[in-house]
């Protein structure tokens, strides 16, 4: 299973590897290999065991896909179950795990593994977006100052203004 963890500081994901013991032998010695570490035991990942599964870290370049196997005492390989997708290795009929740790363009997580499959991700950083422009913009004109309205009103116009008062209602009779 792959764990990633993208950086919000550095163009960088520190990915997590883990392998089910149930996989494993007891007191076996199991590595990480692959692009990121030129496939060698020598500079392998180690990974330390748990109750229940194999784990190892390491932080990886963004905006790549890598392949790897893990290693079990430098004679048996295993593919990661839950990778992002498999590829071709150069050897007939075996296939590579891939990690694919995408890019970040405008804050959102870019890409694809070879394989199709969508990468999941958490806590992906928020690229910084360029400054946009300064517009320059002309000098605005001072606006016009209007004339206050006039508040003055003559009797007539306000006589006009004023309301009747309301007729009362004449009183219905019941029907019958």
């Amino acid at each position: 299973m792959l764990k990633k963890d993208y950086s919000k500081t550095k163009k960088v994901c520190k990915v997590t590897f883990s392998l089910p013991a149930t996989a494993v032998q007891d007191g076996a010695e199991v590595r990480v290999l692959g692009d990121f570490n030129a496939w060698t035991w020598q500079s392998g990942l180690v990974m330390k065991a748990g109750k229940t599964e194999y784990t190892a870290s390491t932080e990886l370049a963004l905006g790549a896909n890598y392949e790897f196997r893990y290693a079990i005492n430098n004679e048996r390989w295993e593919n990661d179950w839950a990778a992002d997708a498999y590829v071709p290795s150069p050897f007939d009929g075996i296939n590579n795990s891939l990690v694919s740790v995408s890019a970040v363009v405008d804050g959102e997580l870019t890409g694809k593994a070879e394989g199709g499959k969508k990468v999941k991700a958490t806590g992906a950083p928020k690229a910084e977006k360029p400054a946009a422009a300064a517009k320059e913009e002309a000098p605005k004109a001072p606006a016009k100052a209007k004339a206050p309205a006039k508040t003055t009103t003559t009797p007539a116009a306000k006589a006009k203004t004023d309301k009747a008062p309301a007729k009362p209602k004449a009183k219905e009779t019941p029907k019958k």
